[in-house]
């Protein structure tokens, strides 16, 4: 069996020790007999499953315990909708970052519900780095401030927390959650889909504080009520078991590394292999602020557009894929998430020198 580098931003790769893992316990979960697949998710079993997902990413994250975790379905883009509908309570209008694409749809999305404030945009320099902290023009009645704590296309990331005093900070953190830690009571909800660190695609997490829940507006269906999904355990219904299985598998991988702090320093450590590489090439650039560069998705582009196909083709070739950047903005991205290892990027960089010399 031969294994790519896997350098795509969702679903990505996960790490073989979880998926062997997984693949042993297919068909015969602990001698019950059955694939996590196919357990009720009602059953001592999976409840189990569940029960002990939820006590590792506490313990990794450390969530205060004024804190529900929620195991959803919808993505990031359904948070889109489900957070203004459960957090505005009562309130007009909430606040915004915008950082990029992630943070339009965002923006799309919200108008549906209620105003949107933005606060600050960086959309003068084509997105390329998170507008200072002093320059925001903020609401003081919003509902809430929202960020993309890691805008996974452009591969801009906070490098800070923003302070928001007694209005709730929101942050979508799909592609950087349990990259290092992050101190949770800063936040009033942190919102992720799993694909990118956690597990498979059709799970999301939602950690939000209990006094900002229960007040959902009245077209919220029940399912998507964080108030209701909370009283049941994430269970009002069927919860995307597999998905929460393989996640709880993540989470102790991510624990016998060393926990977040362990993954801080192995995902610098790739990062600063690419970036350094990037800086001394003029054959490669990448365009974004130094401040505000991403330790997860790190976007680059040759110097000549024309190479583009042939680079992907050497690299596939060499046994690395999904390289190419995103439709919307073109170029390269490689997403270096916690499961990839650092001979995968100098695996890249090697190849990247290569190219170079043949191509300059």
């Amino acid at each position: 069996m031969t294994r790519v580098f896997n350098f795509s931003a969702g679903p990505a790769a996960l790490p073989e020790v979880v998926l062997q893992q997984a693949a042993a316990e297919m068909l015969d979960w602990h001698g019950s007999g059955m694939s996590v697949m196919e357990m009720s998710h009602r059953g001592k079993e999976f409840i189990a499953i569940h029960a002990q997902a939820e006590k590792d990413l506490r313990e990794l994250m450390g969530i205060p315990t004024n804190y529900k975790v929620l195991f959803l379905q919808g993505g990031a883009i359904g948070e889109n909708a489900i957070v203004p509908m459960n957090l505005l309570r009562g309130k007009a209008s909430f606040d915004i970052v915008n950082t990029g694409e992630w943070s339009k749809k965002t923006i799309k999305e919200g108008k549906k519900y209620a105003k949107v404030n933005v606060v600050a945009t960086s959309e003068a320099d084509n997105f390329t780095s998170v507008p200072a902290f002093e320059t925001w023009k903020r609401d003081p009645d919003a509902a809430y401030l929202h960020i993309c704590s890691n805008e996974t296309i452009g591969g801009v990331e906070y490098n800070f927390t923003p302070d928001t005093g007694d209005v709730p900070l929101v942050a979508d953190m799909s592609s950087n959650i349990l990259s290092r830690p992050i101190d949770v009571s800063k936040y009033g909800l942190i919102y992720a889909g799993a694909q990118k660190n956690i597990g498979p695609a059709g799970l999301t997490i939602v950690i939000v504080r209990e006094d900002l829940i229960g007040q959902a507006l009245p077209i919220t269906p029940s399912a998507f009520d964080f108030k209701q999904q909370a009283d049941a355990d994430s269970m009002y219904n069927t919860p995307p078991t597999y998905a929460i299985y393989i996640a709880g598998l993540v989470f102790q991988w991510i624990k016998a590394q060393g926990g977040l702090a362990a993954m801080e320093a192995h995902n610098r450590k790739k990062a600063a292999v690419l970036y350094d590489y990037l800086a001394a090439s003029s054959f490669y650039s990448n365009p974004i602020a130094e401040g505000c560069r991403s330790l997860m998705n790190v976007p680059f582009r040759l110097k000549d557009e024309a190479l583009d196909e042939a680079f992907l083709k050497g690299a596939k070739e060499r046994g690395m894929v999904q390289l190419k950047g995103h439709r919307s903005v073109g170029g390269m991205r490689a997403s270096i998430y916690n499961a990839m290892p650092v001979a995968g990027v100098e695996a890249l960089v090697a190849y990247m020198k290569e190219f170079e010399a043949a191509h300059a």
